[in-house]
């Protein structure tokens, strides 16, 4: 594979075209079934989580431990969150055909007050991947479309926080994905308290 295709929308392009063969090929190893349908709302919620952590951590990384990697995390950044953004649709398509064909099993897995937290953090999803373009960005203002993406990935950070520490019990891995959700969530409040700390003892 050529390293245009790890740029920009090329890069997305790809991801989204695999996320849904994966996707595809997980139900499809399943003849389609229910469990199908839930091993690919396992698979997707995964790579989802995979994408965002990355782009949460980017600017961190960046001014924390400049280098080629984490200058390539930063400038994809964008890219990478609306791959994220593809995943999780998937992951929500997954959901509405699981909740379709299985409709007693997908209530007695799952509550309304689920379902209204999960639904704020796609209507954040959905908005943050929408102003991911230029004309969207100029439209919404830089002051409302930091706000709007700040808001909307610590939500979704917190989210994957509390979605995963509820099925450590029975699935201790899912130990491993609260733990790398922290990690990130730390490193970001290591640097803000980095540039904190230089912003007051900046000389006046």
């Amino acid at each position: 594979m050529t390293t245009h295709w790890l740029h920009g929308w090329r890069l997305t392009g790809l991801i989204a075209l695999l996320l849904s063969l994966m996707t595809l090929g997980i139900i499809g190893a399943h003849d389609f079934s229910v469990d199908g349908l839930r091993a690919a709302i396992r698979a997707t919620a995964r790579t989802s989580l995979l994408l965002f952590l990355p782009v949460f951590a980017a600017s961190a990384l960046v001014r924390l431990q400049p280098n080629d990697a984490t200058r390539w995390l930063r400038r994809n950044r964008r890219y990478l969150g609306v791959s994220f953004a593809a995943s999780h649709i998937l992951h929500s398509f997954a959901i509405i055909a699981f909740a379709a064909v299985a409709p007693d099993l997908f209530w007695s897995m799952t509550n309304t007050s689920t379902l209204i937290s999960g639904g704020l953090a796609y209507l954040f999803i959905l908005a943050m991947a929408a102003t991911s373009f230029d004309a969207a960005m100029r439209w919404l203002g830089a002051r409302n479309w930091r706000a709007l993406h700040w808001a909307g990935s610590w939500y979704i950070a917190i989210s994957f926080i509390i979605t995963n520490a509820k099925r450590t019990p029975g699935m201790p891995l899912y130990w491993l994905a609260v733990t790398l959700t922290l990690a990130v969530i730390l490193l970001r409040l290591f640097d803000w308290w980095q540039r904190r700390r230089k912003l007051v003892n900046a000389p006046a």
